[in-house]
This record gives C-alpha cells, structure tokens and sequence, in this order.
C-alpha cells in the first residue's frame, strides 16, 4: 500500500531547533505562519545560561555544544521538511569555517537529504537580497560574542562599521531587553550615511514588532535575525507568500 502524504504540514513542515531558555522564537514564528505550514518547536537544555562576561558567555557555547544533538535527533522523529536554527551565536562561531563545522555537525544528525537554515547563512541571503555591502549589527553578546559576528560578516565579504553588544545577563533576560533600548542603539550607534543595512543577531531577542517602523524611518534595511531564517526557511523550500508590515524581507523578496 502506497503511504499517505501528510495533509498536516502540507507545505512544510519546520523543525525549528532552540534553547530551553529562549522566550521570542516561538513568539516571531507564531506572527509569520503561512497556510499549510506548520512549525515544530524542539528545544535543547541550557545548564549554563548566565551570560554575564565572556568567561560566561564561553562556558554557554560549550554546554550547547552537547545539547544541540539531542534537540536534532528528537525533532527529526516528526519528520520535518527542513530544520531551522533558532540559536545564533554558535552559527556565527568561527566565522564562514566556523558555521560551514557547524552545519555539519548537525548533518551528522540528520543526513544529506534534508535543509538546513542557520542564523548566520541567513543573514548573509539577506544582506545579499538587498545588494548591501556596508553593514552595522547589534546582538545581545558579550564582547566574545560580537567579535563573532564581525568576523562572518567580514569574512562573508561585508565591510563592518560597528557592532554594538547589549552585554545581556542571561540567555532568558535577552528577552526582557526594552524595545526602547534596542530602538536607542539602532538609531544613535548604528546607523550611519554610509551604512546600507542593520542586521540584528541574538535569537532570544525579538525585534519583529519595531524593526519595519525603523526601516521606514531610516530608509534602509533593518534585519532580525529571526525574521531572516524564518524568510530562508520559507524561500529555500519554495514558500513564496508576502507578510507586509513585517518588513521588507518578507515584503519584497
């Protein structure tokens, strides 16, 4: 007997791969869910979620390290359509070499067959989308942390103005950031004449809510992190569907 195509999930089924301690994926996920897509939440432990210096912040990207496997190997038993990483600071780790190590210690999970999104391989077709070439990024990082994400964009062929960190405590408090605070640095640190478009990393930071104000007002991209995988998500398995009022992404391309 031939067996039944799925009716759930129809056009796509997303395991979407995320840290026990995070608040915002699921939110931003929940805001962009297109007819006959479903997204599938699997979540790895965080035994070390303080964040507070780089020590910290080093310690955090060892524990994951171990986790990560386990949170892959149980959503591949749904039988996604594509895994989407809803972390970003282990993707940008080691910059292009590093993320390129990454993505095949996940493979090592779950094959050759299946797509993979990451953090920072979808920032990158963003910025690549908009033609940007001069970029600015804010995170939620420590120093350690940013020093990552300047290096993938220096290394992906962007020239870095500035990358700003909001030296968050936790991976949870990440989530508790002002939308006023982040509106601040963006503004008055980041955009600049010369600047063609302002990313942001740091899943467990939302920013869906307040970056398409931003992008009308400064008259340039304005990227999160979340809404970039969730759109290579959704373009890589050939989703085509238009959000407006989520920002120029998923608006234009």
């Amino acid at each position: 007997m031939k067996p039944q195509e799925p009716w759930i999930g129809s056009r796509g089924r997303i395991a979407v791969i995320l840290p026990s301690t995070n608040i915002s994926v699921e939110y931003d996920c929940q805001q962009l869910a297109p007819p006959g897509v479903t997204w599938h939440f699997c979540r790895f432990f965080v035994e070390q979620p303080d964040l507070s210096s780089d020590d910290m912040f080093m310690a955090f990207i060892d524990a994951i390290r171990h986790t990560i496997p386990h949170a892959m190997r149980d959503a591949m038993t749904c039988e996604p359509s594509h895994i989407m990483m809803g972390m970003s600071a282990e993707t940008f780790w080691g910059g292009l070499e590093g993320n390129a190590e990454f993505t095949a210690r996940l493979r090592d999970v779950c094959g050759d067959e299946i797509g993979i999104t990451t953090g920072a391989n979808a920032l990158d077709a963003s910025l690549k989308a908009f033609g940007a070439r001069k970029v600015a990024a804010l995170t939620p990082y420590q120093p350690v942390g940013d020093e990552q994400v300047h290096r993938f964009l220096e290394e992906t062929g962007y020239e870095v103005s500035n990358v700003v960190g909001l030296k968050c405590d936790t991976a949870t408090s990440i989530a508790h950031t002002p939308p006023s605070e982040v509106i601040d640095v963006v503004m008055n640190q980041l955009d600049g004449a010369d600047v063609d478009a302002i990313v942001q990393a740091g899943t467990n930071l939302t920013a869906l809510d307040i970056f398409p104000a931003l992008e009308k007002q400064l008259g340039k991209p304005v990227i999160p992190i979340n809404v970039a995988t969730i759109w290579h998500t959704f373009r890589t398995n050939g989703i085509d569907d238009k959000f407006f009022g989520r920002g120029w992404l998923l608006e234009r391309f």
